[in-house]
């Protein structure tokens, strides 16, 4: 895994791959009861990372964002309690099955020392004014194989 600050590089290289870098603070707010993150805002973090890999930094360089996809399934394991903390954490995001339609997302939320969820989630490019499911562009495809396991 490779380590990354808080002017961490849009992409990082890991065992698997390039693999996207969304780097955040956990908020005092995301602490439940139990004192660490709840399981429903790890999966809001999840949401955070996929919309900074597919829509905000392919705006910030000037291209095209991944158009409307929709979430078909996600696979969550809790591997550790993520507790409120001042260091940064990030979600390290890779691309696999690519298909004409679908796509699979692979995470991993990290700090410098410990892996505290892994999950993958299932999207599926939708076309929001039709109401119905879209044949990924050439260019949302080869976006995406830029994160592909090597």
């Amino acid at each position: 895994m490779t380590a990354a600050g808080p002017a961490a590089a849009e992409t990082a290289t890991g065992g698997t791959g390039r693999r996207h870098v969304h780097e955040f603070a956990v908020r005092f707010a995301d602490v439940d009861m139990y004192r660490h993150v709840n399981n429903v805002t790890f999966v809001r973090y999840l949401e955070d990372a996929r919309t900074a890999m597919m829509f905000i930094d392919p705006v910030k360089r000037g291209a095209a964002p991944v158009g409307g996809c929709v979430v078909h399934r996600h696979e969550v394991d809790y591997l550790r309690p993520l507790d409120f903390r001042v260091e940064p954490v990030r979600i390290l995001t890779g691309v696999r099955d690519i298909t004409a339609v679908t796509f699979t997302l692979d995470h991993e939320l990290v700090d410098d020392t410990a892996c505290y969820l892994r999950a993958s989630t299932v999207l599926a490019a939708y076309d929001v004014e039709e109401a119905r499911p879209r044949r990924l562009r050439p260019d949302e495809r080869a976006y995406l194989a830029g994160f592909a396991a090597a």
